[in-house]
């Protein structure tokens, strides 16, 4: 096992007659960046707080670069966490705050000053360091806090809903930020949110969590075009799940919706009630009905400048629509047609 990997091998959380964490086994490879994902109540935080050493495991075993520290205290783990709050120190200097734990393990004080000063040119804050943590804004001062952890070279790094906090723009800009630095040092990272965008723009490795265990694992793109439930398919980005019957399975699938029946391009060992998973981005529109439409009336139309969003009431229940704005839009009342790419479609158990 390398340097930085983590591997949990059937770890139970207890909280007296309370299961907050199923057993569990999971494993992140070194130099990725790994988001456990999912509602509140799943089990994510408690995950982090296992690898941290912040809470410890009824059962099984945590390792870390392959060193057993399911009973090692958080002190003696080599590991570093962002948190939520910053937790910075208001009357210390930016760059003491960054060295405060060097100081902690008592590194001599012109070293820490040095290594200080070079994570914080390495987040972008070269020349900030005698400013107080109330003159910075605040996705400077989540930086700050990046800047402490990475000082104290870590094998692991721990962000736990990093950026939620801050705004929608400066959250993107920031997320792109810890994304390179996690990149340029080649860091084992561990990011803890419940906001499945931010998810899918840093990850090379998602875990949805659900009621205490792992719901799906896998690449932003496997959990969006190939989610493995409904649960999945809903959580990761938008999705309509309409009610189908699988009428063949097998290498063609034949499906029924409604009074309509069409072919799948793909196997499925579905059969008999199933959810057909249409996302809205993949949904056509049209004045004119087909062999393959479903008559709908527009409910509600938004524009939105560079996208339009219809929610379409239809025989087979509502359906969410994002459209280019291109063309003369359709309005509340208008009767449209929906019609879709079969090879967009998708299939999970009802």
């Amino acid at each position: 096992m390398t340097k930085g990997s983590v591997r949990f091998e059937s770890v139970t959380k207890r909280y007296g007659p309370v299961v907050a964490l199923k057993p569990l086994t999971l494993e992140i490879e070194s130099g990725t960046l790994c988001t456990l994902l999912g509602p509140s109540g799943c089990g994510k935080t408690t995950t982090l707080r296992l690898i941290a050493g912040l809470e410890s495991a009824s059962e099984g075993k945590i390792l870390i670069g392959g060193e057993d520290v399911t009973h090692l205290s958080a002190t003696y783990r080599r590991v570093s966490m962002v948190f939520q709050s910053y937790a910075l120190f208001p009357h210390m200097t930016v760059a003491d705050n960054v060295a405060y734990g060097l100081s902690v393990k008592r590194v001599p004080k012109g070293e820490a000053a040095t290594r200080a000063d070079a994570a914080l040119e390495m987040v972008g804050l070269k020349g900030f360091g005698k400013r107080l943590p109330s003159e910075l804004s605040g996705g400077q001062q989540q930086r700050v806090a990046v800047a402490r952890a990475i000082v104290l070279e870590p094998e692991v790094l721990l962000l736990d809903e990093p950026l939620s906090n801050l705004d929608a723009k400066l959250r993107r800009h920031v997320r792109e930020e810890i994304r390179q630095i996690q990149q340029r040092l080649g860091l084992t990272a561990v990011y803890v949110t419940h906001d499945q965008e931010e998810a899918m723009a840093v990850s090379d490795r998602i875990i949805v969590m659900n009621n205490a265990e792992i719901a799906q694992a896998g690449t932003p793109r496997d959990l969006y075009e190939r989610p493995a439930s409904a649960f999945i398919a809903d959580f990761i980005g938008d999705a309509n799940l309409l009610d189908v019957d699988v009428a063949q399975a097998g290498s063609e699938t034949k499906v029924q919706l409604r009074e309509h029946s069409f072919n799948l391009p793909r196997p499925t060992d579905l059969k008999g009630a199933a959810k057909l998973v249409l996302r809205p981005h993949q949904v056509r529109l049209s004045q004119a009905p087909s062999a393959m439409s479903l008559p709908a009336e527009v409910a509600y139309a938004a524009y939105l400048g560079n996208c339009i969003q219809y929610t379409l009431a239809t025989a087979a229940g509502e359906i969410f629509a994002i459209l280019p704005p291109s063309g003369q839009p359709f309005a509340k009342g208008d009767t449209v047609h929906v019609t879709w790419d079969p090879e967009d479609l998708r299939l999970v158990a009802a």
